[in-house]
């Protein structure tokens, strides 16, 4: 039996990808909190979609994230966008990544590849823009999946419409 969609399902639109460079991480183990935190700059990356066009600002801010005791990565990113026509964009990025076995995990440890569907990365942005061409990134709210590559990350975002 199918079920029917619920009434106030969203609706998602693509709107653009990130591809970003990672430097090396730096990591804190353990913290006081018990778990491991690390510290992962932004090197450089594009930004590229129907209706936005640019490139991550190098060394403009980076990711800070924490890793549960569960194996769970917690994300808090940090950095600038800076569009072809110029305009700076600030972003902020949460979310989780897990592996779905220990052995896809250990790999992805190590900064091995790993298939998509081995593993969960979801991102949810917010924006800080100008008023202007791009003042619709701080009107939505956005979901990203994505892909870890071995020292970069590719990130797809989709405004919930």
């Amino acid at each position: 039996m199918t079920q029917a969609p619920h009434p106030f399902a969203p609706q998602m639109e693509y709107a653009f990808s990130i591809a970003i460079t990672l430097t090396k991480a730096h990591w804190l183990r353990p913290t006081t909190m018990g778990a491991t935190r690390a510290a992962v700059y932004a090197a450089e990356g594009t930004v590229e979609g129907p209706n936005i066009k640019g490139k991550v600002v190098p060394m403009s801010g980076g990711d800070w994230p924490l890793q549960r005791p569960d194996g769970v990565i917690d994300f808090d990113a940090r950095y600038l966008l800076e569009t072809d026509d110029g305009t700076l964009i600030y972003m902020q990025n949460r979310g989780f990544r897990w592996a779905f076995t220990p052995e896809v995990a250990e790999r992805m440890a190590r900064n091995e590849p790993a298939d998509p569907s081995e593993y969960y990365m979801r991102v949810s942005p917010k924006f800080d823009v100008p008023e202007g061409p791009y003042d619709w990134m701080a009107k939505h709210v956005f979901v990203g999946v994505a892909e870890k590559i071995p020292g970069a990350n590719r990130i797809h975002y989709f405004k919930v419409l």
